[in-house]
């Protein structure tokens, strides 16, 4: 019981960047508002100017839920991940920030998961993870999965940041928290989330992990780009010298 009133006193932002998802954008509201009946949030939806009609289908969703559920807050042009997020914390009114990705790589169903943990542990951050019992991908080819966990591996050798998936995208945090790391964050793209993880633990804050099964984009094309796995490794010398 106690729990339950703990739960309805915080309120979750949820920040979700788009470009293009006119095609995913409406069924991940809809598995939000499913996933969370008792649960007092706001979905912000970042759009960066989508040539594909993502935000009239967000304003369709606004009459449907009210803008207040689902404030859209947009930008002109494409302006990069880590800006996504500060435009939407800057309109955020929940003490609690969740990220996660427009494309249905992460389930909704798993937000739930999130709300316990952190309410049991008291963690500042929560991040999904694929990478522990329970947590996996779905949709990757051999060379993309190995890819992925060579980068992790690696990242935590040098880096030694007490989290098993560094790369993931799909956290819950403090707001206050988030407001204090996402100022010192650099980097660009794939590496942004590693760094965000990477700060916070250098800051002494507190993580804990639940486990999520990752699902490769369901509509749309993949906008990740050959070049990634060089940003990284730039990223990770970067991160090596700076933290």
């Amino acid at each position: 019981m106690g729990n339950e009133q703990k739960e309805n006193s915080n309120k979750y932002s949820i920040i979700i960047p788009t470009y293009n998802e006119r095609l995913n954008i409406a069924l991940l509201v809809y598995l939000i508002f499913k996933h969370l009946p008792n649960v007092n949030f706001e979905i912000i939806v970042v759009d960066d100017g989508s040539p594909d009609g993502t935000q009239d289908i967000v304003k369709q969703l606004q009459s449907v839920y009210g803008e207040d559920r689902i404030p859209l807050r947009a930008r002109p042009t494409k302006l990069g991940l880590g800006t996504a997020y500060i435009h939407g914390l800057k309109h955020a009114s929940g003490n609690f920030v969740v990220i996660m990705d427009a494309d249905l790589s992460h389930h909704p169903k798993y937000l739930p998961n999130f709300i316990k943990k952190q309410m049991e542990t008291g963690a500042d951050i929560v991040t999904g993870t694929r990478y522990v019992k329970g947590g996996g991908v779905h949709g990757w080819n051999l060379m993309r999965k190995l890819t992925s966990r060579g980068a992790n591996v690696l990242a935590q050798t040098l880096l030694w940041p007490g989290v098993s998936d560094l790369t993931g995208s799909f956290r819950l945090y403090r707001k206050s928290v988030l407001e204090d790391v996402i100022g010192s964050c650099v980097s660009k793209g794939y590496v942004f989330q590693m760094e965000m993880i990477v700060r916070t633990t250098r800051k002494g804050y507190n993580i804990a992990e639940v486990p999520i099964t990752f699902v490769d984009r369901v509509y749309g094309s993949s906008k990740l780009g050959g070049s990634e796995i060089v940003e990284y490794l730039k990223g990770l010398i970067y991160l090596l010298l700076t933290t």
